[in-house]
């Protein structure tokens, strides 16, 4: 096909393409705005070395995924369950909550999903001052050289973790247009036999139309 025979393809069927895509944006747009929505909290800690020097330095780095097996238990997760009293089993809370370290900072992060934000940021507030508790109890009983503190960095903050309605509306428009153009090549090639103009006589028999009868 010539450049000529996409622009008329598309004069004459453009439409199409517009059509689904539009209609499949206003479905991913209705489709989300009935789901529920799911907010994330995020609080994140830093652990701090009583000492600077490398040794402890590599000890806390290596210490950081010790702590992440300990602050995501089910036995941590039952005392988040009993603190806010909950109406669901450890491995429910579990499964809405992450967490992770960042040994280049020493930054531990927890995350946690909820229908409601004011909860989660409640879930993760919780769960972070058990670790520090934690943490303090062992301080306790250790010298002071060799004590691990853990503080909030900040407090956390719940957002909207899904769904993202305009993310889903424009990856839907996305998806109609493609659609489309595939029904368009569908129909174009279901056709490609059919010769409604002369230009198509001449590039398909290669020879040139030297007359036409006009219709009734």
């Amino acid at each position: 096909m010539e450049i000529g025979d996409y622009i008329r393809v598309l004069r004459q069927r453009g439409w199409i393409i517009i059509l689904v895509a539009v209609l499949s944006a206003a479905a991913a747009y209705g489709f989300s705005k009935m789901q529920t929505p799911v907010y994330e909290s995020s609080l994140r800690m830093l652990v701090q070395p009583a000492r600077t020097d490398f040794g402890q330095s590599q000890a806390a780095k290596l210490l950081l995924r010790g702590y992440v097996q300990w602050i995501r238990s089910s036995y941590r997760a039952a005392n988040v369950i009993d603190e806010l009293q909950l109406d669901m089993e450890p491995g429910e809370l579990l499964s809405d909550v992450e967490v992770a370290s960042d040994d280049s900072s020493f930054v531990i992060q927890i995350n946690a999903e909820s229908t409601d934000p004011d909860l989660a940021n409640r879930i993760t507030q919780t769960w972070g001052n058990l670790f520090i508790q934690w943490r303090i109890d062992n301080n306790a009983t250790q010298r002071k050289e060799d004590r691990v503190d853990v503080e909030f960095i900040d407090d956390p903050q719940a957002g909207l973790a899904r769904p993202k309605t305009k993310i889903n509306a424009a990856a839907g428009l996305v998806f109609g247009a493609m659609v489309g153009v595939i029904i368009i090549f569908i129909l174009e090639w279901r056709e490609s036999g059919v010769m409604r103009r002369s230009e198509d006589i001449e590039r398909y028999l290669d020879i040139p139309v030297i007359g036409k009868i006009p219709g009734k």
